[in-house]
């Protein structure tokens, strides 16, 4: 599992990590049953604290992406792929929502919107 924080980014540390762990589910990079490593090492593993792990943690489980079986450590949860679908959905409907609100108060129509937007995903796509 690759994690790559950014401490230069506007998002939170944990807020990252959740988003990362959530999108190496979804792109099968982690599985259900697999296990993650400690808080502590992976704080170590980051070169964070033990506190900002430990909320990203508990954010992940909350959603039912990960599940701690007590001493015997933190495993990715079986329907966790189902879980973090939704609340990647509901990420990227949020953000947008925010970024067409913007653009519409800049003069932009539904139109050119939807074109702009067609043509930025056929182009990532290459």
């Amino acid at each position: 599992m690759e994690i790559m924080i950014d401490l230069e980014n506007e998002t939170p540390v944990f807020a990252q990590l959740v988003e990362q762990i959530k999108t190496a589910v979804i792109d099968k990079k982690l599985k259900p049953g697999q296990q993650l490593p400690s808080i502590r090492q992976l704080a170590n593993d980051l070169e964070v604290n033990n506190k900002t792990v430990a909320k990203a943690f508990k954010y992940l489980e909350r959603d039912g992406v990960i599940q701690t079986k007590g001493y015997r450590g933190t495993f990715i949860h079986p329907e966790a792929l189902k879980n973090s679908v939704i609340d990647i959905k509901e990420l990227i409907d949020s953000k947008l929502i925010s970024v067409v609100k913007e653009l519409r108060a800049s003069g932009a129509t539904d139109a050119e919107l939807r074109i702009s937007f067609q043509q930025i995903v056929n182009n990532e796509k290459e």
